[in-house]
């Protein structure tokens, strides 16, 4: 008997070391991101029968299992996807909406300006003063668009940086998961008890990996995780993963692009709307949403002034009796091939009626047959069976070699516009403020040319140029406006999920200090045991 309750203690001692030792653990993880509360799960040992009934044999430990809630993981892992895309985009389109609303930096005050020194010059039309300042407030208002253009092109830059940084992100994190896997699936079978805190770290890596991407994540019967982005793209399987690369745009060169290789080794590449989530999901998605529109418009603009104010010069005569010239020049249409064309077809696009241009892109393409132009902006389509083509303005041709079945091409019409917009006129004689040659004091075309201020000139004669730009800065405003609020509901959410996660599998250091004082208690108790145990031996052995 004297044995038994040796034996019973030795159980007691062992089991109060083990929850002292996993309390101490929890209480020195307290702080440590990822971690889950570890619990030490024992039962009574198998009682024996010795005829006057079953007598227990003290307790054993099954395992030491980690506390934690799959469903609520999965929902601080949603949430979190959704909160750094939110913040990502927010972030990006605050920098748009600053610089187009600035009363001061926008374009407003520059087109107000030049159209008023037109007006002025109405009164005066062979005043030289007035002609050069017409002509100073012309360069002004190229300055203005061409800085804003810039500006736009430097976010567009750094959306590039931002994709290169969370693909190589990702791509760290697949690795990790797919490492830990591997550990995982080597420790669970050796020791026949989970690897807790590996466990804990390839969850934290999971969510870590939600901040660049949104994820799916399939849990295999082996405790592998299968980990799937975008449209069921597998990033990670089992101990293998699939690299995404940071790589130039088939169609523009300027623009990084996301793509990975096929099971077959061919570079796939991954539109800006096939992953969503995390910053990467959201950086994209501003880039398709907010930022190829605000150039688009801003190019339209510019293309429209061009295009109307030069018409209207050209219509006049200047102070030395000649016709009146280009005053603007304005970037063109660009038309990119898609690198993986087999064709040798090269296509144009011509500026042909600013008034009708639109602010999306176009992809066409020729599928052996016929041509279908589709718009981006809203995924309307047209085919037809040959080039030249007109439409919204633009005028589409096959300048040379010939079209193979499959190949593409990404029309911008455009995203250019501003950056090349500039003052072709330096001579203040060479504006053409009347309507007759030889008329110096003429101010016909003068008052013409101030009137395509207020006239609906763009978006086929529904909007003027201020117009045009007040619907530029109110759409990014209103987004910005959406983007600011549903990201600080998105921040609630995260902050609700994290916080049932956490009540559940955090740490908390007032339990771990009370579990500490009852582990203490049950070790003394045990050793008190232990002690009695061996004193009866004692008295045994002197009695024999």
């Amino acid at each position: 008997m004297a044995s038994s309750i040796l034996s019973i203690g030795q159980s007691a001692l062992t089991a109060a070391q083990v929850g002292a030792a996993t309390t101490g653990h929890n209480i020195a993880n307290a702080s440590t991101p990822g971690y889950s509360r570890q619990v030490v799960v024992q039962g009574a040992a198998i009682s024996q029968n010795f005829g006057f009934g079953f007598l227990g044999q003290g307790t054993v430990i099954s395992t030491v299992k980690r506390v934690y809630n799959e469903f609520l993981a999965n929902q601080v892992q949603g949430a979190q996807a959704s909160k750094s895309a939110l913040d990502s985009y927010y972030a990006q389109i605050k920098q748009v909406d600053n610089m187009l609303a600035d009363p001061e930096a926008g374009l407003s005050p520059a087109l107000q300006a030049f159209f008023g020194s037109v007006q002025t010059l109405t009164t005066d039309a062979a005043s030289i003063p007035a002609r050069q300042t017409v002509l100073s407030n012309a360069e002004a208002l190229a300055a203005r668009i061409q800085g804003m253009a810039s500006r736009l092109t430097e976010i567009d830059r750094g959306i590039n940086s931002q994709v290169t940084g969370s693909v190589e992100a990702i791509n760290t994190y697949a690795e990790q998961i797919a490492r830990l896997n591997d550990a995982i699936g080597k420790a669970a079978p050796a020791t026949g008890q989970p690897p807790n805190d590996l466990l804990d770290q390839r969850d934290q890596l999971v969510l870590d990996l939600n901040k660049e991407i949104k994820t799916t994540v399939v849990k295999q019967g082996d405790g592998d995780y299968n980990v799937f982005i975008g449209n069921g793209q597998p990033l990670v399987v089992g101990t293998q993963t699939s690299r995404l690369f940071a790589t130039a745009s088939p169609t523009d060169p300027q623009k990084i692009d996301v793509a990975y290789k096929a099971s077959n080794g061919d570079t796939v590449y991954v539109g800006d709307n096939a992953f969503v989530g995390g910053a990467l999901g959201g950086a994209l998605k501003f880039r398709s949403e907010s930022l190829v529109a605000a150039q688009n418009a801003l190019g339209r603009i510019a293309i429209g002034l061009a295009a109307t104010f030069n018409a209207q010069h050209q219509a006049g005569f200047d102070l030395n009796g000649a016709a009146g010239g280009a005053f603007f020049s304005a970037g063109a249409p660009v038309v990119g091939p898609n690198i993986a064309n087999t064709g040798t077809a090269a296509i144009s696009a011509t500026v042909v009626n600013a008034g009708a241009l639109t602010t999306s892109n176009y992809n066409l393409r020729y599928d052996g047959s016929n041509y279908t132009l589709t718009r981006l902006a809203d995924s309307s389509s047209t085919t037809f069976a040959s080039l030249p083509q007109t439409i919204d303005g633009i005028a589409i041709d096959l300048t040379g070699g010939a079209a193979a079945a499959g190949d593409n091409f990404l029309i911008r019409p455009t995203a250019m516009g501003a950056s090349g917009f500039a003052v072709t006129l330096s001579d203040p004689a060479g504006i053409a403020a009347a309507d007759a040659p030889g008329g110096v004091g003429n101010n016909v075309n003068a008052l013409a040319l101030a009137a395509l201020q207020t006239a609906n000139t763009l978006a086929n004669g529904t909007t003027t140029f201020q117009g045009a730009y007040g619907q530029l800065v109110s759409a990014v405003g209103n987004k910005t406006r959406e983007i600011e609020v549903t990201s600080k509901a998105a921040g609630n959410l995260l902050q609700q999920a994290t916080t049932a996660h956490q009540t559940e599998s955090g740490v908390n250091l007032d339990e771990e200090a009370t579990n500490l004082l009852r582990y203490q208690q049950a070790y003394q108790a045990a050793a008190k045991m232990m002690q009695i145990a061996k004193e009866m031996f004692d008295l045994l052995a002197s009695l024999g």
